[in-house]
């Protein structure tokens, strides 16, 4: 298969400069180097044509040949090939690439000392149904690092002051190179600072920070859901060399009801009713997280049926939408009755068998079913 033009490769002119066929070849060797696609071979394909064509055109007596012969100028198994020596800029444009793709800029220098974003914190925060339905203002204590009052933030014992460490010349990094590969590490010796501390200060063992706790002020937004996170900003471990803090996330666990259950933005709950009132029916109030509420059940309810309170649930935290309460009915068995509520329930059951099935209908059903499985 023909090899695709050199130029055409790197996206420039044949007339272009070194610093432009530079710049074009680091732009697409980030975007197709293999740790930025892993397991992508058509992106590593890409990058050898790309690193091939950048080699050949930054070596002038490659270029040279390239131009007055095109690839048979430059094939080692051609006639002609081979001319010029060496990879010209190869070695210093990849190491570019590497310093760009690990952080440290050009030629995987860094101009200082490396900066690091503060971790973030976790702290989780038990509240109440009731709570977590309303919304409300509370106040948490969290453990914070502040700077020391001894050395002043320095590390160093008073009196003393940091000195630039010998090992990175203060740049916080080492580079280490193997032919055209260079990476960049941070330096073992100062851990990134630049600096190291010869005399520590003996208050905070030369970290220049003390940890304390701290308490913060967090609004609960009303609906808030279990497993929800708020997130206060800066508030999270402090950063390395002047870092930006972390932030830190208040994690919502709540608690069990003895009433309710929740689904979301609805609410369930059993509602135990006596059996006269479920064979006669009549007004029964229920509880909500607003308050007690009435409402009618049927003459006839049998046990296991629902009903539905429309806008009793939870105001969802996001949509403003206000979910359902479902009662679930269960009609409770009365215990522990007197010899004359047993006669009156003797005296009862005999009527309801005298007047048919009409009484019992869902025992009629199922004596139904039972009698065409045994046939």
């Amino acid at each position: 298969m023909a090899k695709r033009d050199f130029y055409e490769i790197l996206g420039v002119a044949k007339g272009a400069s070194e610093d432009e066929i530079k710049k074009s070849y680091r732009k697409l060797a980030m975007k197709f180097h293999p740790d930025r696609n892993p397991d992508n071979k058509e992106a590593e394909e890409k990058f050898k044509e790309v690193k091939e064509a950048y080699e050949m055109l930054t070596n002038p007596e490659k270029r040279e040949a390239y131009d007055r012969y095109g690839h048979a100028g430059v094939d080692p198994n051609s006639g002609m090939g081979g001319m010029g020596g060496g990879a010209g800029g190869f070695g210093d444009a990849f190491g570019d690439i590497f310093g760009d793709i690990f952080g440290g800029g050009r030629g995987g220098r860094s101009a200082g000392p490396q900066v690091y974003r503060g971790a973030d914190l976790r702290y989780n925060l038990e509240i109440t149904l009731e709570q977590a339905a309303h919304g409300f203002d509370t106040t948490i204590r969290v453990p914070s690092w502040d700077k020391c009052d001894t050395c002043h933030g320095s590390g160093a014992k008073p009196g003393t002051q940091p000195v630039t460490c010998t090992t990175c010349a203060g740049h916080g990094q080492v580079r280490m190179q193997q032919g055209f590969f260079s990476v960049q590490q941070t330096c073992p010796k100062c851990h990134g600072s630049g600096k190291i501390i010869p005399e520590p200060c003996a208050a905070c063992g030369g970290a220049g920070r003390i940890k304390r706790n701290k308490t913060l002020e967090v609004k609960i937004p009303a609906g808030i859901d279990n497993g929800m996170r708020i997130r206060s900003s800066g508030n999270g471990e402090p950063g390395t060399n002047g870092g930006p803090a972390g932030d830190l996330y208040v994690e919502i666990h709540i608690k069990p009801h003895t009433v309710f259950q929740r689904e979301g933005d609805d609410l369930h709950c059993e509602m135990p009713i006596s059996f006269s009132k479920a064979a006669l029916g009549g007004e029964i109030e229920v509880p909500t997280l607003t308050g007690k509420v009435s409402f009618t059940v049927p003459e006839g309810t049998q046990t296991g049926k629902t009903f539905r309170l429309k806008g009793k649930g939870i105001k969802n935290v996001r949509s403003g939408y206000t979910g359902d309460l479902f009662c679930h009915v269960i009609v409770e068995t009365p215990v522990k009755l007197t010899d004359k509520q047993k006669d009156m329930l003797r005296e009862f059951e005999r009527l309801t068998i005298e007047g048919g099935a009409k009484h019992s209908p869902q025992s009629k059903g199922w004596m139904d079913k039972v009698k065409d499985f045994f046939e």
